[in-house]
């Protein structure tokens, strides 16, 4: 047990200063947050973070501000914003900024629409804080799509993700298992030790802005801008953040929030622990032990120790360097459910949909088998006579069959040529020409994602596997294993070659060692595949530099390489890097 570190995570209330005691209380009801999942004491409501009260100078503290914020612009649902983005739906009206669910009706799609007056005295940080976030361009956190000032508002246009889950609402139901909260800790660090790379922190990172995607992907929602919107800033925000990350996985251990009072509808500690910080392995049974005194070492940063003495970590880097050093925690494996037992079909002799007929029974009760009736004979002298001529048709046969090749053989001739009443499907099996080994121009490659809830997988990088240039590269997303999480059998790239052409070979090359399979759509394929049904087999391979070879040259428009199994990276997850491409005729 250990000294609870009083540095606070959020001390934002609803009327942006630090006294804890005019908190409003988090069992809010529950309402839709500001990027389309729905969140209980969401990041976009007044419920402030019950973390206590801070007491040192490395507490996150709101920016001053004049007695008198100003209001939020008053709009209406229906309102455009530069004639494109159409308000639908208010989700929150907060300390002198609004947030809204609105259409894109350029592109057709949600996206999430942070508004406050341009002489609100956060506009300029709050436009500069979107800026810079918009900038980093990570697929781990929600991405800022717009900032801009327009007369007298200023707006910050984000993604929309209507198919991911709060971490508030995952929690709901009881603690996480192990290997998911391995999966959180994990990603959200190496998220965040990238963004303060580049010199950006989040300061406000709660429960509610952290998102399990459908594919199993955490993103995290508000860097930069959740704290700009509220004043917010810390002398020490490496730290800050590093003592949120171990209070997500403290709650997600535990099913308790760390600090005393309740919040994002969880239990406080304040009457199990008084004024000190117990490890979440000794709140509740069967917590993993390493990811226990991980939590410790996230959030104890104010000269105490966790219980084995480690080191605090201070910075999401030493964090994410703590991770990797705890054995992999693999996820649990998949319950075997035995088959039911054997029934016989009880099939019966008789006329289909007729009525069964039971032999009737022996002596003994058992009943009497009867065999078989044999078919019945031809009359003797038609059945003497139909025998003597087959069996001197198939004499004939023979006979001629000899003659023809006995001729050839002697003439020293050639076979002869194939019949030219040879169906259609054997025809095609043989090759038109041998293989030229020329390459074949690429008109168009698309990414091919049929069994995920997002069809796309980095859409805006498939160029880099045929350009040319073996340094850039097509990546897919991150998933938690080689099989892609269990989520899925694979995902790849669709090359349209503009025409049916002959295939004899497919060339790629890969980051790290992947498996994957060269499949074809028919000859007479007209239009793209959506479906993995449209394509056939033709070979498979592994390795970084692959070659996938046909038995013969094929004729096809359009070819799939279908990722099957990814290589591990050197950020401790799975993932295909495609460098080039290269088809041969």
């Amino acid at each position: 047990m250990a000294e609870r570190s009083t540095a606070a995570v959020d001390v934002a209330d609803e009327s942006g200063g630090t006294d804890g005691g005019n908190k409003p209380p988090t069992t809010a009801v529950e309402r839709t947050t500001a990027d389309g999942s729905t969140d209980h004491d969401g990041d976009d409501s007044a419920t402030a973070d019950a973390s206590g009260t801070p007491d040192t100078t490395d507490a996150v503290t709101p920016a001053p501000e004049p007695s008198r914020a100003p209001q939020p612009p008053e709009l209406h649902s229906g309102h455009k914003l530069a004639r494109r983005y159409r308000l639908e739906e208010c989700i929150t009206r907060l300390d002198g900024f609004s947030s809204w669910r609105a259409v894109d009706e350029k592109l057709r799609r949600a996206v999430g629409v942070h508004l406050l007056a341009a002489d609100h005295p956060r506009a300029r940080p709050v436009l500069a804080a979107a800026r810079s976030a918009a900038l980093l361009g990570d697929p781990r956190f929600v991405q800022v799509l717009d900032a801009v000032e327009e007369n007298d508002l200023v707006y910050v246009v984000h993604e929309w993700l209507p198919d991911a889950t709060p971490l508030t609402a995952l929690l709901a139901s009881g603690p996480l298992p192990t290997h998911e909260a391995y999966q959180l800790v994990t990603q959200i660090t190496q998220a965040m030790a990238a963004a303060h790379r580049e010199g950006l922190a989040h300061l406000r990172l709660t429960p509610g802005c952290v998102l399990r995607t459908a594919a199993g992907q955490y993103r995290i929602r508000g860097l930069a801008v959740n704290a700009a919107l509220r004043g917010i800033t810390s002398d020490h925000p490496q730290r800050t953040d590093t003592e949120a990350i171990g209070a997500l996985l403290y709650a997600s251990l535990a099913h308790r929030w760390p600090y005393g009072e309740d919040a994002y509808g969880l239990g406080g500690m304040a009457e199990l622990t008084g004024d000190s910080l117990v490890p979440p392995d000794q709140v509740r049974a069967g917590v993993h032990r390493g990811l226990s005194e991980l939590a410790m070492r996230a959030m104890v940063n104010d000269g105490a120790t966790a219980s084995r003495q480690e080191q605090p970590c201070t910075t999401p880097e030493e964090l994410a360097k703590a991770i990797a050093a705890l054995p992999r925690i693999r996820p649990p494996e998949p319950e075997f459910t035995a088959p039911p037992p054997y029934q016989s079909p009880g099939y019966r002799q008789g006329a289909y949909g007729g009525p069964v007929t039971r032999p009737p029974a022996g002596p003994a009760g058992t009943p009497t088998v009867t065999p078989p009736a044999a078919p019945p004979a031809l009359p003797g002298r038609a059945g003497r006579l139909l025998k003597w001529g087959v069996s001197a048709l198939l004499i004939a046969a023979l006979g001629l069959g000899s003659w023809q090749l006995a001729d050839t053989l002697l003439k020293g001739g050639e076979p002869p040529a194939p019949d030219p009443g040879q169906s259609g499907i054997e025809q095609q099996k043989q090759p038109e020409t041998a293989p030229t080994g020329r390459p074949v121009e690429i008109s168009l490659a698309k990414d091919f994602d049929p069994f995920g809830g997002d069809p796309t997988e980095n859409s805006d990088q498939v160029g880099n596997a045929i350009d040319g240039d073996a340094g850039t590269f097509w990546q897919t997303m991150y998933y938690n294993s080689a099989k892609f999480g269990n989520l899925k059998d694979g995902v790849g790239l669709i090359l349209d070659l503009g025409e049916s052409r002959q295939i004899s070979t497919v060339k790629v090359g890969f980051k790290g060692s992947t498996s994957v399979d060269f499949l074809a759509a028919d000859e007479d394929t007209a239009q793209m595949p959506g479906s993995l049904n449209g394509f056939s087999k033709v070979s498979s391979g592994s390795g970084t530099e692959v070659e996938l070879k046909a038995k013969k040259p094929i004729r096809t428009r359009y070819v799939l390489v279908w990722l099957t199994e990814l290589p591990l990276t050197e950020e401790g997850n799975y993932r295909g890097r495609i460098t080039e491409v290269e088809v041969l005729s």
